[in-house]
């Protein structure tokens, strides 16, 4: 009898990042050891990759969404361990973050079998089976705008199909720059979502963000032809969760349908211009150990000040709020806390649904995303530190793809299915 030669499937091979991936291994002899491998190059050049240890079944199959790596990066019954337990290959530089810059492109990885439970050295081995996958945040007919207009810089991202569709201001946190990836990935979803910038090293003086800034934002995704102008909602992480409870809270012209806030808090408040309110969160003592900067004790105790806080209670939207466990950057967890009691005595509580994800780190990013410890972090002023976020890897993942469901439920709810 003639081997037949092994034989790789994955579904789908190209696909949107938070689409789940099918992959089974046909033709193997029974009880084979098998060592299924996924290979990423970011695009810094730096290689990723993530390894899972399987046995066939009598049949001579693997299936990954059935069975069991026994070990790698991953243990245990992952249909997605290959994308979300990718790490830095062996000898990489340190405190690196896999993160897409250039949207119109896909992710590209190359997954392969190998004969064998292996562990290193895949460069030179000759794998059983290969097949190259993409997985995309845009998906087929949305499109990319530039805004550049009355001093603010982001990038609106809209669904395909004829429109008006409703609107999403994305905010990320401190590390500041364009990141679009999140809107993307939203306006794959049915949401023409403008990523903003708003916190650039170098350039926090140019682009003058303050109150006024976002609530030109606001407008300008407001008054945009293929936008619902009545059916808005704010979304930020970390840094730009407070922004988006500020607005939420206090502005006149920002008046969201719901509010989403990821890693954040009510603390600090945004009221100065944001150069001002990152410089007084500089000059906290900020505590370093193992070479890691952990940011959370800044904020920490809570302040009992009203003055210092955002004051919630004045919020009239609904609001998600994504907490996770062991966040190291930001004590969201205490955060939530006093959200929640201020709230209650306001008697706006109804309005807040609060997830905490035991085990998670402070990045809580779209689904299958890797989990980052810790990572490289350029401080205004300060130069390059390493960042220390928190979390371990499986609960991590499994934070990240239960939040993302409840996110996209949570706006199609409050922008697609609630009469304004």
């Amino acid at each position: 009898v003639v081997q037949a030669c092994p034989l790789l499937s994955i579904k789908p091979t190209r696909g949107l990042v938070d689409e789940k991936i099918q992959i089974v291994v046909r033709n193997l002899r029974p009880k084979q050891d098998v060592t299924l491998h996924s290979v990423h190059q970011s695009e810094d050049k730096d290689f990723w990759e993530a390894f899972g240890h399987y046995v066939s079944d009598d049949n001579g199959t693997v299936t990954v969404a059935k069975d069991a790596s026994l070990s790698g990066t991953y243990v245990g019954v992952e249909a997605m361990g290959l994308m979300w337990s990718l790490r830095p290959v062996p000898g990489s530089r340190a405190g690196l973050r896999l993160r897409k810059k250039d949207v119109l492109s896909p992710l590209v990885f190359h997954i392969s079998v190998h004969d064998g439970h292996v562990s290193q050295g895949f460069t030179q081995l000759t794998p059983l089976e290969s097949l190259v996958i993409e997985r995309w945040y845009m998906a087929p007919g949305v499109r990319r705008l530039d805004i550049r207009e009355r001093g603010v810089r982001g990038t609106l991202f809209i669904p395909p199909g004829p429109g008006p569709f409703p609107g999403l201001l994305d905010m990320w946190g401190g590390g500041g720059g364009l990141v679009e990836y999140r809107a993307a990935l939203l306006a794959s979803h049915g949401f023409a979502s403008m990523a903003l910038e708003y916190l650039t090293p170098g350039e926090l003086k140019k682009l003058k963000a303050d109150v006024n800034y976002f609530e030109t934002a606001y407008q300008i995704l407001q008054n945009h032809g293929m936008v619902q102008r009545d059916r808005l909602a704010l979304c930020g992480l970390s840094f730009g969760g407070a922004v988006a409870l500020s607005m939420a809270a206090y502005s006149k012209i920002i008046k969201p349908q719901c509010c989403v806030c990821i890693s954040g808090s009510h603390i600090p408040l945004i009221k100065k211009s944001l150069d001002e309110t990152f410089e007084d969160v500089m000059k906290s003592k900020i505590r370093i150990e193992n070479n890691q900067v952990i940011w959370r004790d800044v904020a920490l105790p809570i302040t009992t000040d009203p003055t210092l806080k955002v004051d919630v209670g004045q919020i009239t939207c609904p609001v998600l709020l994504v907490v996770a466990g062991d966040d190291q950057n930001w004590p969201t967890v205490e955060s939530a806390e006093d959200i929640q009691q201020i709230m209650e005595k306001a008697g706006n509580h109804h309005l807040l649904q609060v997830h905490i994800y035991p085990g998670a780190g402070h990045l809580i990013e779209p689904p299958y995303s890797p989990h980052h410890r810790a990572t490289n972090f350029r401080v205004q002023g300060k130069g390059k530190t390493l960042m220390l976020w928190g979390g371990q890897a499986k609960p991590h993942a499994d934070a990240q793809e239960d939040s993302w469901g409840k996110i996209l439920t949570f706006l199609q709810e409050h922008l697609y299915h609630a009469t304004s």
